[in-house]
């Protein structure tokens, strides 16, 4: 298999993804992009290969992406890949490049929708927990299902349509956790998720929930939400913010989850999907 990593060896996301790929026995080839940076050609092509817009691909944290006025919408895809090419610390990183197609992968877990379905490795990330790999599954699993009675969580709309659920395994196959969104345009109400008994010491809930909500962002979700009792403290520990309802979108407001489902003390919580 042939492939090509825009790496940046200061980026722990890059070197985990570099490693796995690795791990599996794809040498790929490494470009160090901040070093030979892709031409502006070179550079388009790959963001219309991922699918996403030109803006999704741009790295705001640690770069001069403030500085230079980039936040400001009225900029086209022109102006924004002219400064990609002038500072390349823009481009957001890994990009890797494969046979099956192109893809940003953070998290670097993302990285498996590049690779033959049924690869595995024992290999863990730099931070010492496992790779996760995601498969979609129907609301009306019943190992889903019966994790989610186990923890308390509402069973009762899982069959309606408008929600997206996924089961978590580790790299080397073991069943983690579940958990799901629904999509409501550029907000996305995280839901269901529950990391299994035997894996909650292992700190896996930040890495499922980063990789739930790239799974959102793809579909045009910008805004994630939560509607949570005990586990807003976690919540909160990666990155959400709480919210009064009154500030809540009338689509999230709307859905069964914060209508009838949850209590009505449950705490809302929202955060930007950034990568």
């Amino acid at each position: 298999m042939t492939f090509v990593i825009y790496h940046n060896p200061e980026c722990g996301t890059s070197r985990n993804t570099l490693a796995l790929l690795r791990s599996v026995g794809v040498e790929a080839r490494v470009v160090e992009y901040l070093k030979t940076p892709p031409s502006r050609a070179e550079l388009a092509a790959l963001v219309s290969r991922m699918g996403l817009a030109v803006r999704d691909v741009i790295r705001q944290k640690g770069t001069p992406y403030a500085a230079l006025g980039l936040d400001d919408p009225a900029l086209g895809d022109d102006a924004l890949l002219d400064a990609m090419i002038a500072h390349p610390i823009l481009i957001n990183r890994p990009i890797v490049v494969g046979p099956a197609g192109v893809r940003l992968c953070r998290p670097s877990d993302i990285v498996f929708d590049l690779l033959p379905s049924g690869v595995t490795t024992a290999l863990l990330k730099e931070e010492g927990v496992p790779f996760l790999v995601d498969e979609r599954v129907p609301g009306d699993a019943p190992g889903f299902v019966g994790a989610l009675q186990a923890a308390a969580l509402p069973i009762d709309d899982l069959a309606e349509p408008g929600r997206t659920f996924f089961a978590y395994r580790t790299a080397a196959g073991d069943l983690v956790g579940f958990g799901g969104y629904e999509a409501l345009g550029r907000n996305a109400l995280l839901r269901s998720i529950v990391v299994l008994p035997a894996w909650r010491a292992q700190a896996l809930g930040r890495n499922l929930v980063a990789l739930l909500q790239r799974r959102a962002f793809d579909e045009g979700a910008r805004e994630a939400w939560v509607l949570t009792g005990a586990a807003a403290p976690f919540f909160e520990t990666i990155g959400f913010k709480p919210t009064a309802r009154g500030e809540a979108p009338a689509s999230i407001l709307a859905t069964r989850q914060a209508t009838r489902l949850c209590p009505a003390d449950a705490r809302l919580l929202t955060r930007t999907i950034q990568f």
